[in-house]
């Protein structure tokens, strides 16, 4: 819904990084947006018609959903209800809600964040970005939203008070409202929360909605909280702490990974480099990640995300972190290793490359792309879509031409089954395994508009600072079919076409499968 070409969002959540769309479901039950079925909040409308954007009251919310029902009666408990619809705490950010009408009830629909720009000459692009944004997503879907609700997050800066914020944020909710306006998708209620307490810019009545504002529920308490406890669901704190987990050191141990991968790069470099020894290259890679991951299992557990990121930072060396880094940044090595999606593998896979995305420090930032990628795979082929929304936008933010990061953020974000990519990938697994195989890396042949990415390479000694992308062999270009018959495939160094073309293809066709609910998709 948001796209990575715009460059507006604040420094602290980052340009790229700190946009995210959600997966358009919303909660059932009780349920954060990361489970199955949508949520209601219905908006009882006065006798005389409709609200508009411009003359709303504190009106009731209801919600329902299958079995449970949770109801929203005032903009306290709407407030309340933010981290359930996200998954997580917002901070510093914009954030909007669509509700879609049935049987003259409000559903939840979609939902769109993007940090708070501290540039309010940016805020009229932001505010046009998201609304259409969201109406077009949700238009995409199949269900145009008929309602929304706006959310502006943001903690004091020193020296100034929340009704402070509140008010220096009131054009930017303006903005919204007008946004949303043209569109015809009235903003029923936008609420400013910070420094503790919730403030209303639809409702001017004091009783209700004084103008010192009102303090928030404790954590925890709301009817959408106790709902989603019932259901054994928590919040996921907040957006800094998760990708906290996947920014590189800031420590003295940074320089030291330095050293490493300098040192690594003048061995390893030449070696993905040379065709002969390429393949080889990519054996040890995947063999220590596996020693890697095997290491990890058998670690004994801790509690509390922050000391399990301590330890696994602790049974992963310099000199092997810089190995895997560098190993990675061949695209046919990172396909393989993009293999360990699912089952037993899935978990210590994750928690390696998070671990490495940690250790691409100083000049090194660039090199992230490939394990904060696989991070995001694993992470939405195993349900996890905040999580992989976010490492995929941050791989984004550290290589935005990775071609890899762009289809897959683009490809969870419009909702699409990770198992077809799963198919792919065990298929390519299988072939592997069989001698002799005309096909060995087990996909189909590309069809016109597939398209392969270029072979991201860390880059020599002699030039560490940069990265080299070498280019497909001449050979690619020459005509004529396959012994088999086929058309002829787009050969790539080590043998294997990348993954992205695959992932691009697989979008293609759930795209075209749509019909009429894509038409008109730029």
């Amino acid at each position: 819904m948001t796209n990575h070409s715009e460059t507006t969002g604040s420094p602290e959540n980052g340009d790229r990084a700190g946009r995210e769309r959600s997966d358009g479901r919303g909660v059932q039950g009780g349920r954060p947006a990361s489970m199955d079925g949508p949520a209601s909040a219905d908006r009882r409308v006065p006798a005389d018609g409709p609200a508009s954007a411009d003359r709303l009251d504190c009106t009731t919310y209801d919600g329902h959903g299958g079995e449970h029902q949770v109801t929203l009666r005032t903009p306290a408990e709407l407030a309340d209800a933010l981290p359930y619809l996200l998954g997580y705490r917002p901070e510093d950010s914009i954030v909007l809600v669509a509700l879609h009408d049935k049987d003259g009830r409000g559903r939840f629909g979609g939902r769109a964040r993007l940090g708070i720009p501290g540039n309010g000459d940016d805020w009229p692009a932001v505010a046009r970005q998201l609304a259409q944004g969201l109406v077009t997503g949700s238009e995409r879907r199949g269900a145009r939203p008929e309602q929304m609700v706006a959310y502006l997050c943001q903690e004091p800066g020193k020296g100034e008070s929340g009704r402070q914020v509140m008010e220096r944020l009131r054009p930017l909710a303006q903005k919204l409202r007008v946004e949303c306006g043209l569109l015809e998708v009235p903003v029923i209620e936008a609420l400013c929360i910070s420094d503790g307490r919730f403030w209303s810019y639809c409702c001017t009545g004091a009783e209700c909605c004084p103008p010192e504002g009102q303090a928030m529920g404790l954590p925890g308490t709301s009817v959408l909280a106790a709902a989603a406890t019932y259901a054994g669901l928590q919040v996921r704190g907040t957006l800094r702490e998760l990708r906290g987990r996947l920014l590189p050191w800031e420590n003295a141990s940074a320089l030291a990974q330095e050293i490493a991968l300098d040192t690594g790069s003048m061995a390893i470099v030449p070696r993905i480099l040379d065709g002969a020894s390429r393949a080889g290259m990519a054996e040890e890679t995947l063999e220590l990640a596996r020693q890697i991951m095997r290491r990890f299992t058998q670690a004994p557990p801790v509690s509390g995300t922050l000391t399990e990121d301590l330890r696994d930072d602790q049974l992963l060396d310099h000199d092997e972190a810089a190995t895997l880094l560098l190993g990675l940044q061949d695209r046919t090595t990172r396909d393989r290793a993009a293999e360990w999606m699912e089952g037993d593998e899935a978990a210590p896979a994750l928690r390696l490359w998070r671990a490495l995305a940690r250790r691409c420090v100083g000049p090194y930032g660039e090199h992230a792309a490939a394990p904060l990628t696989l991070a995001g795979w694993v992470a939405w082929s195993t349900g996890d879509g905040l999580e992989a929304r976010e490492a995929l936008a941050m791989a984004l933010g550290a290589d935005p031409d990775y071609l890899f990061a762009r289809l897959l953020h683009q490809a969870c974000n419009e909702g699409l089954d990770p198992e077809s990519i799963r198919r792919c990938l065990r298929a390519e697994r299988v072939d592997r395994k069989q001698p002799g195989s005309e096909n060995p890396d087990g996909g189909e042949d590309l069809e016109p508009g597939d398209t392969d990415e270029p072979t991201p390479c860390p880059a020599p000694a002699t030039g560490r600072r940069r990265r080299m992308r070498s280019t497909d062999s001449a050979a690619a270009k020459a005509p004529g079919h396959g012994s088999n018959g086929s058309r002829p495939r787009t050969p790539t160094a080590g043998g294997t076409r990348p993954l992205a073309a695959r992932v691009n293809r697989t979008r293609n066709r759930a795209v075209r499968s749509r019909g009429a609910d894509t038409e008109g998709d730029a």
